[in-house]
């Protein structure tokens, strides 16, 4: 009988994406298969991310109630991958004795080497090491399920924000090679895949070499991207506004598979917060992106992600973000309330802003990207809309519900499965929930 594989995912969808391919992997390795029931496990995997607040407690807490687990089943493995991971390496093992595996994003392919050590020789294994685009040589061929998938084309990032921890947990950018990253997309559309969404944590750094040794921009390859046949839709995330230039903007005016939708974080509008971020812009230089971007795309939907309360913000620096936010006028956002990320610069920073006044910050820019959201929404009614058909719709017999470019997902009324995995277009008629704080309300449509 099989081995069953349990993995839990925090985080970003680069860290979704390292645990599809720990499935594959050990799929391909081990011949295990997932389950969604931990209690049935025999390998359970936690993959971890350091972003949000007290992520360090979050994955002790999970442990604890794996622990009990393994007190029933001795011979379950218990391996923690990811951020968290690399940041604290066999102090894992020493606060949590009964974990058998300690990995970083970086060492995953090690996986079945470091079951089979476990296995064999009992021992524990803790590797959070960082060798370069070595884990993508060891992957097996990517499995497929549905008509999307995430491709990671580039590891770590170089930028070194003063709150960010990235840097320290999966290392400096190192970008795939051109033809690794081109094969892998091919073999996916080769299996169905229609839409893809190439992933970094600097995504628009990318600078793969070719097999010449000559350097590939990342606006170079979105235009190969959208030269392989079957692919016909293509996102990316998470870019930096330093290195969203002139090239990557005209991508946009000449590649109609790239999607008119961005997620391009600026975290404040405050000149004097960007420069304790260490973000090394301005806001008018974001500004003046934009505004370039808006003049190739004019339909382009942009969301973006926001730190409130960092460190000395004032006042004004709220107000100067919320001025952005007027300025750019967002589809959507991420934001959060700043908290202290052990390690890195912006932690010695001295903080007297009060909590509740931090709240209020947060409330008032959600509230307004929210009006946003719901106006953006209204302003598709009597569009025309080309929809990647996902799915029935659990809660409209006769209906299905696909996607649209801007991350809306739209249901209308049709029985024909044939239709899923294909590109309809359909005619937008009316909206509900569009006062969601969410950009992925829901419309209902006629077509």
């Amino acid at each position: 009988m099989a081995k069953k594989l349990y993995i839990e995912t925090q985080g970003c969808q680069m860290n979704e994406y390292d645990s599809s391919r720990m499935a594959d992997l050990l799929g391909d390795t081990h011949g295990m298969e997932l389950t969604t029931n931990p209690e049935e496990a025999d390998v359970l995997l936690l993959n971890t991310c350091s972003i949000r607040e007290k992520a360090q407690e979050k994955v002790f807490s999970q442990l604890g109630r794996w622990r009990k687990l393994k007190a029933a089943r001795p011979e379950v493995v218990i391996g923690v991958g990811g951020c968290v991971a690399s940041q604290e390496g066999a102090a894992i093992q020493k606060r949590a004795p009964y974990v058998d595996l300690v990995f970083g994003p970086q060492t995953l392919h090690r996986l079945p080497q470091m079951l089979n050590a476990r296995d064999s020789k009992k021992i524990t294994m803790v590797d959070v090491s960082f060798p370069e685009n070595e884990k993508f040589d060891f992957l097996p061929e990517p499995r497929v399920d549905g008509y999307k998938a995430f491709v990671s084309i580039m590891e770590g990032c170089s930028k070194y924000c003063s709150f960010c921890v990235v840097p320290y947990t999966r290392g400096e950018e190192i970008s795939r090679p051109f033809d690794d990253v081109i094969a892998e997309i091919a073999v996916l559309a080769g299996k169905g895949v229609r839409e893809v969404t190439l992933l970094g944590q600097n995504v628009n750094g990318f600078r793969g070499p070719h097999h010449d040794g000559t350097i590939c921009s990342f606006a170079e390859l979105l235009r190969h991207v959208a030269g392989i046949p079957g692919i016909d839709r293509i996102r990316y995330t998470t870019s930096h506004p330093l290195e969203f230039n002139d090239d990557l903007i005209a991508v946009y005016a000449d590649t109609p598979k790239l999607v008119s939708h961005l997620h391009l974080p600026v975290q404040s509008g405050s000149n004097a917060v960007l420069a304790g971020m260490k973000r090394n812009h301005t806001a008018a230089d974001y500004l003046e992106r934009i505004r370039k971007l808006k003049a190739v795309r004019p339909d382009i939907h942009i969301s973006s992600d926001f730190i409130i309360g960092f460190p000395g913000e004032t006042e004004q620096d709220f107000m100067d973000t919320m001025q952005l936010i007027s300025d750019v006028d967002y589809d959507h956002s991420y934001s959060f309330i700043y908290s202290k990320r052990p390690g890195t610069p912006a932690a010695e920073l001295p903080d007297d802003t009060p909590d509740e006044v931090k709240k209020q910050r947060l409330q008032i820019l959600k509230d307004q990207i929210a009006r946003n959201t719901g106006r953006k929404t209204d302003a598709m009614i009597g569009s025309r809309q080309r929809l990647l058909v996902d799915r029935k719709s659990e809660r409209m017999p006769g209906h299905l519900i696909g996607i649209a470019e801007n991350t809306r997902w739209v249901h209308f009324p049709c029985a024909d499965e044939n239709l899923i995995g294909k590109f309809v277009d359909v005619d937008i008629t009316k909206a509900i929930s569009i006062n969601a704080l969410c950009a992925s309300a829901p419309l209902w449509i006629e077509s």
